[in-house]
């Protein structure tokens, strides 16, 4: 099993990449503005083979931060305790510099429903995403960080805001946040708030790691435009509008540019990475 001895600490406040096996010779070869990468934690729960070998390879040169798309953090059944062993298994060997997961839930009666569903934001489902956060961080020995959901759809039943819920799990449990700029674009959109309003009021001292995304436009069965969080193409203009906006608010931080579906040529991928360095260098200057 790989050796994790030449692990990173902390992630740098420069672009990263969600990774994906293609690129792997370009990112060897010139990795450009990219200075970190990004993996999904269930592509690499395995016990060998080429992913894990150039998984090590890519470590010893990148910091790594492991992304979780399949714990159901907010789910209403217990953690699953062998899908939290395979966890564990792979950031001791790793040793990453960051985890996070997603506010959300994925699983119910026993089965996993290929997607991250929305919570209401109620005090009986604070209690239960805080318990399961704890058991987490105590069953991994790290801190982890958790995402901002995009959102098509609001509860009733919600007595807090997303941003209030957030903040409330920071103060229970001392995890951080990752913030996904995209997430809040495709939100407000979809929802009808300012995403501005969403930044002022989030609480960007916690925030541990930026994520930027592209998403499809749509429209609802009134005409009103619905944006879809889809991860298979350029981020969008305002996005980066609103990117700027929040690394005036917080510094630089790590920021990531996600792309999980018809994943382009590495020198597509570079150049939004460019872009991000572009971004972070505005703020220092």
């Amino acid at each position: 099993m790989p050796d994790a001895s030449h692990s990173f600490d902390h992630l740098p406040a420069t672009p990263g990449v969600g990774y994906k096996p293609q690129h792997f010779s370009d990112l060897c070869a010139d990795a450009g503005a990219v200075r970190w990468l990004e993996i999904h934690a269930e592509n690499y729960m395995g016990d060998g083979g080429r992913p894990l070998a150039q998984l090590r390879h890519l470590a010893a040169r990148f910091p790594v931060s492991v992304h979780g798309v399949g714990l159901s953090i907010g789910g209403d059944t217990p953690l699953d305790p062998a899908h939290l062993a395979r966890l564990k298994h792979l950031t001791d060997w790793l040793n990453p510099a960051s985890f996070s997961e997603h506010l959300a839930w994925s699983t119910h009666d026993g089965a996993f429903l290929n997607d991250l569903l929305p919570l209401p934001y109620t005090e009986a489902t604070l209690d239960r995403v805080a318990t399961h956060i704890d058991e987490v961080q105590q069953h991994l020995g790290r801190r982890m960080l958790l995402e901002n959901p995009s959102s098509y759809l609001a509860f009733a039943e919600s007595t807090l805001s997303e941003t209030e819920f957030l903040a409330a799990l920071v103060r229970r449990t001392g995890c951080g946040l990752l913030l996904d700029v995209n997430n809040v674009f495709v939100s407000a959109t979809n929802l009808g708030y300012g995403p501005r309003d969403y930044i002022d009021a989030f609480p960007l001292e916690h925030v541990g790691e930026i994520h930027l995304g592209g998403h499809d436009t749509d429209a609802d069965e009134h005409g009103a435009p619905l944006l879809i969080d889809s991860h298979g193409r350029e981020v969008a203009d305002p996005v980066w509008a609103l990117l700027e906006y929040t690394l005036a608010r917080t510094g630089p931080k790590p920021v990531l540019i996600e792309w999980d579906t018809d994943v382009p040529d590495w020198p597509v991928l570079a150049a939004e990475a460019a872009r991000a360095a572009t971004a972070l260098q505005a703020i220092v200057r």
